[in-house]
């Protein structure tokens, strides 16, 4: 019999199938509803990120992204639909998960995120999920996540090829580790469509672990998807001593 104190009838049966995981149960289950998760963007990334969070049972989820629905967002971004073309993102995203789960508080901020807000966008969050389609905000959340102490869970892609790495800090390298010196960026990227999805339910599998203590982040290693041949592989990460965000020669402002 699976102990399930602290959830209503509906959780109960709504997370049936993940509260039957002995290593998980209502235990694991609670702390999630009692948890809280930024989606730094609700594009590719962020839109699979969401809705796996969603209907897994986060507590509170606020999602940020300034931008409006577009024709060509829809081969990979499944939180849209063709009626949406023209709206808010947030607005749309925050209907739609609302539909999934409930149960779920969904805060929709339609910002861009910049030095002067992330701070108070990650205000009262366990966990950032990286929903971003550029390194120039990545290494502002990264940076902010840092002084503030919040895991970061980080996830990229381009045309075939995702990425993902767990940042939690003091205890690993951050994404200044990986990448010192900011990339040139394609403009837009290309993505083919299934990438962003594989690799935003992985940064919320990611995200869920670390919110409830079960199983372990990939810390410290950077898994590589290559989506032409379906390899997947992973990449130590030592974090930089020099690093200017993370280490010892940390930047002072």
């Amino acid at each position: 019999m699976v102990k399930t104190e602290g959830l209503s009838e509906d959780e109960i049966e709504r997370y049936d199938r993940q509260l039957r995981i002995p290593s998980f149960g209502a235990e694991a289950q609670i702390k999630l509803k009692k948890s809280s998760v930024l989606v730094a963007g609700v594009g590719g990334l962020g839109s699979a990120a969401a809705i796996y969070l969603t209907a897994a049972g986060v507590g509170k989820l606020r999602i940020v992204d300034h931008g409006e629905v577009e024709l060509s967002n829809l081969n990979r971004q499944i939180l849209y639909s063709t009626e949406d073309i023209g709206r808010s993102k947030v607005s749309a995203a925050s209907e739609k998960l609302k539909s999934i789960n409930p149960n779920v508080e969904i805060e929709a901020v339609k910002e861009q995120i910049t030095e002067a807000n992330v701070h108070d966008l990650l205000k009262d969050v366990d966990v950032v999920v990286d929903g971003q389609d550029n390194f120039k905000t990545r290494f502002i959340i990264n940076e902010a996540c840092i002084e503030d102490l919040k895991p970061f869970v980080h996830g990229a892609v381009y045309a075939f090829e995702g990425r993902l790495m767990t940042i939690i800090p003091g205890k690993g390298p951050c994404l200044r580790c990986l990448i010192p010196q900011d990339p040139k960026q394609v403009t837009p990227v290309p993505v083919f469509g299934p990438l962003p999805g594989i690799v935003g339910v992985l940064e919320a599998l990611e995200a869920i672990k670390l919110l409830t203590g079960v199983g372990e982040p990939s810390l410290g290693r950077l898994l590589i998807i290559d989506g032409e041949t379906l390899s997947f592989y992973s990449v130590d990460i030592r974090r930089d001593p020099n690093c200017p965000v993370c280490g010892g020669n940390k930047k002072r402002k």
